[in-house]
């Protein structure tokens, strides 16, 4: 009997469930071109709303890039700079050999040899790549020493507070490893701080010069190409703060120390301390006129990890500091234009994504009907020249770059391989704005195959 009576109660909920099976069916039935219908109404008409907003911005940064390449530029003039003070020059380096190349660099430059230091930051894990940095601070003993940690806890900014303690300089400059400076670097850099004690950062132009190495480097190259092209001569010409890049840059150590050192774990640490110096109503200038080579990574891996990495510090970054500038009487809009320029950047990587997903989604959930191929490709072609002020924006920055005869690889390239980079970003945001963990990558350079 009680076999019986378990038989009968999963053999009544099993009719339950293909009861309530059958009417679910039925209302789906009935209902789903309804449910659908209202589902694609809402991503239709949120795609146009982010169309909206898409090309308000890439229209925004395409004037930006039309008034930098019509702006009569500053002639530069020659330095006839007579002060030296003395400087220490930072190289933070993690089984990198480029380092060398970078060092051996900085000591051709023509600036008094007893009024600076060079500071290699050895945090490697390779004890190959450690004692050909001993070996080579040992022929340069007189200007050159190196410091360990024994780890690379706190990443980068980590290494440059410990590198710190050992900093004799009033003034610090700071390369990553793959940077080659020119001979004039050093006088050059230093002239900004000599001229206005106002001035906390001093950051050079970039130059990659392997730019044209494959469609990889390209799409690498042309998003630090658009920050020293074209947002920091317009923050420059607009006389409003620059930002610091992380790399051919220089700070004075007397702020740097007031404002707490470097934020150890940041992945950018570099806009965490322009976003503070600009708070803090501190002065940072751009020297579109002093150059600096260096690498953009040259594979897709490479290519999405670091801007990844960069929309995550920089987003990470602003969120921090949001409140120090935005609601803060004493920092004028103008002065923290950088922060909002930086953070438009990001946002319209972030609509690309997002018109992708409307589009995709409001496509599937029409009615089924005929495809009308002549107005499928009018709208996508009208769609797509409404949002192209970004690629063309990028256009103007190889003209600018003097690269122009790379602009068809541009863009084919950003219409590629710079698909997956927008979903590496959109991921790097995410990953921010949820305060999700996010690692240190070490790009491949080709600068660590040779060493001097």
């Amino acid at each position: 009997m009680a076999i019986q009576y378990i038989q009968q109660i999963i053999t009544n909920i099993i009719l339950f469930y293909e009861q309530l099976g059958t009417i679910v069916y039925n209302y789906f039935i009935n209902y789903s071109r309804l449910i659908l219908d209202v589902i694609h109404l809402v991503f239709y008409r949120g795609f146009y709303v982010l169309l909206v907003f898409t090309i308000f911005l890439t229209t925004l940064f395409l004037l930006i890039a039309l008034y930098v390449f019509f702006k009569k530029k500053e002639k530069e003039g020659k330095s006839d700079n007579k002060e030296f003070p003395f400087i220490t020059v930072q190289i933070p380096t993690y089984n990198e050999i480029a380092a060398l190349n970078c060092a051996e660099r900085c000591l051709r430059f023509d600036y008094p040899k007893d009024k600076y230091q060079i500071i290699i930051g050895d945090d490697s894990s390779d004890k190959d790549v450690s004692e050909k940095i001993d070996s080579f601070a040992l022929r340069y003993k007189e200007n050159v020493i190196v410091t360990r940690r024994g780890s690379n806890v706190g990443f980068k900014p980590g290494n440059l507070n410990y590198m710190l303690k050992f900093t004799k300089g009033e003034y610090i400059v700071i390369f990553d490893s793959d940077f080659l400076p020119n001979e004039n670097f050093l006088r050059e850099i230093i002239i900004p701080f000599l001229k206005n004690k106002d001035v906390a950062a001093v950051q050079a132009r970039w130059i990659i010069k392997n730019f044209s190495q494959n469609m990889y480097s390209v799409v690498g190259g042309i998003i630090p190409m658009l920050s020293h092209q074209l947002a920091l001569p317009f923050l420059k010409y607009f006389k409003s703060n620059g930002f610091i890049a992380g790399s051919a840059e220089a700070i004075r150590k007397k702020d740097l120390i007031e404002l707490g050192g470097w934020q150890e774990g940041s992945l950018t640490e570099d806009i965490d301390y322009s976003l503070r110096l600009t708070a803090a109503n501190k002065k940072i200038v751009y020297l579109e006129n002093l150059h600096c080579e260096c690498e953009a990574p040259f594979t897709l891996k490479d290519v999405s990890r670091q801007q990844m990495r960069w929309a995550y510090g920089v987003i990470k970054a602003f969120k921090k500091h949001l409140n120090s500038i935005v609601f803060n009487n004493n920092v004028s809009f103008k002065t923290s234009l950088n922060a909002y320029l930086l953070v438009l950047g990001y946002a319209v990587t972030l609509l690309f994504f997002s018109l992708s997903v409307f589009g995709v989604f409001s496509i599937i959930s029409a009615k089924p009907e005929p495809i009308l191929w002549g107005k499928l490709f009018f709208e996508m072609g009208r769609n797509f020249l409404w949002t192209s002020g970004f690629l063309i924006s990028s256009v103007i920055t190889i003209s600018l770059s003097k690269n122009i005869k790379e602009i068809p690889r541009t863009v084919f390239a950003s219409l590629t391989v710079g698909l997956v980079v927008i979903f590496k970003v959109t991921l790097g945001i995410f990953k921010a704005l949820f305060n999700r963990p996010m690692n240190w990558y070490m790009l491949e350079k080709n600068g660590n195959k040779t060493d001097v």
